[in-house]
Order: structure tokens, then sequence, then C-alpha cells
């Protein structure tokens, strides 16, 4: 009679035990159904996420605006938001440039974790009223073969259409489109932010 009693009371020990490991696991089971059997359709990004495994950060032999040896890896630890352009920066060079440092400050109190750095495809001198009115831009003279090799673009584009994400790791992680929209890259980092430990 006893030992009925102690089976029992195991079954039913082993039973909560159960269903307690079954609560905990089903929001991780649910969201992995949706996301590869439901599978939403719905983009929340507004940026091209890119595959960083296609894309691995070369060694881009970079120089300072001195013509000192400096690396983009040198800025690891941020998120990077990058653009490519020759040293003749027209106007919608210009608005890339004033997009990137007016998303940056957007982010308020989070804008510490996020430099902007500009990719130059030549050796020719930057206006000094740019360097000026993009105090705090990082400057990088690049090999523009170098980067047409690693940085990808939308078909019938080229490298300096657009701005481009790097995460805190040296991952190429985004790509935005050709004249973006300044308000849905800004919801994109918000979210990102929000979400990374990292940087």
């Amino acid at each position: 009679m006893e030992q009925n009693k102690q089976q029992q009371q195991q079954r039913t020990g082993r039973g909560k035990l159960f269903l307690v490991l079954a609560i905990c696991a089903a929001p991780l089971i649910a969201s992995y159904f949706t996301y590869y059997v439901i599978k939403p359709s719905s983009r929340t990004n507004y940026g091209t996420l890119l595959d960083p495994r296609n894309y691995p950060m070369p060694v881009l032999n970079s120089a300072g605006l001195d013509g000192s040896q400096l690396s983009l890896q040198a800025y690891q630890g941020k998120w990077l938001m990058v653009q490519a352009n020759d040293a003749n920066c027209q106007p919608s060079c210009q608005k890339r440039l004033n997009d990137m440092r007016q998303l940056r400050l957007a982010q308020g109190k989070e804008m510490d974790r996020i430099e902007r750095v500009w990719l130059i495809t030549d050796n020719k001198p930057l206006d000094t009223i740019l360097l000026r009115e993009y105090d705090g831009m990082r400057y990088l003279r690049v090999s523009p073969q170098v980067l047409q090799a690693w940085l990808p673009v939308n078909q019938g584009g080229v490298v300096s259409d657009h701005i481009y994400l790097i995460d805190p790791l040296g991952n190429l992680m985004m790509r935005y489109p050709k004249d973006a929209d300044p308000n849905k890259i800004k919801k994109d980092l918000i979210k990102l932010l929000s979400a990374s430990a990292v940087g």
C-alpha cells in the first residue's frame, strides 16, 4: 500500500516537472516554429540584410588623410556607418554624409556607439569646408578596386550609391538603397542598438 502511494507520488512529481519544462520551452518552440515553418513575410528592416560570411572584411591597405597606415579595424567595437566616394564629393555624396551625421545625432545617448566612416577612393585633397562641416567623420583612403570586390551593390549600381552598416564585430551586415530615406534608416538603427549588447 505504502509502495503504491510512493509510486503515485513519483508519477505526479514527474508529471509536474514535465509540465514546468513544457511551459518554459513553449516560447522557444513557438518562435522556431513561427520563423522556420510559418516564415513571416513582412520585413521589419529597411536596409538589405547581408550574410557576413559572404563579405568578410578584407585587408584594405587603407591610409589616413596624412598618408599614415590606418585600418578600418581600428574602429571595431562600434557600429560603423560607411560610405565610399572619391574626394570630389558631389551633392548626392554630401547628402549621404549629412544623413550619416544626423542619424548618429538622432540616437541621443546611444550616439557614441556609432562611428561614421568615409572610404575615399582617390588621392585628391578633400575640400576644407567638408572637413569642417562633417567634423568627427573618420577618413580612410582605399583602393576602389578593393572596395568593388568587397562591397555589394544593387543591380546596375555602384559602391558610391550606398550607405553600408558594419556591426561591432567587424561584420558587413546591411546595405541601404540609393537615395535612402534617413527616417527609415533611423528606425533600423534604433532597433539594432536596443537589441545589441555589443558596441
